[in-house]
């Protein structure tokens, strides 16, 4: 786990977690050898993403079109820990680690059900202006509600 820079103690980050969506590996998202092939699970993080989003009712606002802002991923990467395989029911968890003035560097990870863990993942998502493409900052507001998780970093 060395390779995992964004993880620092995996006991301790695997506890920051609380919110989660379920999703079971379909066959069109494996390969020929049964796997899940490697770019499914960014499909994976994105709805897991979008619905921690709508748990904290950001979006909601986001996809009114009067609204001005957007949420726009600026990076995002995985480590794969265990082969996953067609038919396995996984958990992909979500949590904010760090806040910045209008990104926030979300933390991913996949579970068995048995809470074995088979990937993890980082991305930074921005939320930007419609008209100028800028970042705009979150609301005091929203922070509160990013720092609604355990051991996030303002």
């Amino acid at each position: 786990m060395s390779k995992m820079t964004y993880i620092q103690d995996m006991d301790s980050w695997t506890k920051g977690f609380d919110f989660f969506s379920p999703v079971k590996v379909r066959f069109s998202e494996t390969d020929m050898f049964g796997h899940l092939n490697n770019t499914v699970t960014f499909a994976y993080f994105e709805e897991a993403r979008i619905e921690y989003f709508k748990s904290k009712g950001f979006m909601q606002d986001w996809i009114n079109p009067k609204n001005e802002t957007i949420p726009v991923v600026a990076n995002l990467q995985c480590d794969y820990v265990k082969q996953v395989f067609f038919g396995e029911e996984l958990r992909i968890y979500v949590k904010a680690d760090t806040i910045g003035t209008s990104s926030v560097d979300l933390h991913y990870m996949a579970t068995r059900k048995d809470g074995e863990v088979c990937f993890t993942g980082r991305g930074t998502v921005v939320q930007i202006s419609k008209k100028t493409g800028r970042g705009v900052p979150w609301t005091e507001e929203m922070k509160g509600l990013f720092l609604s998780n355990t051991n996030v970093q303002a």
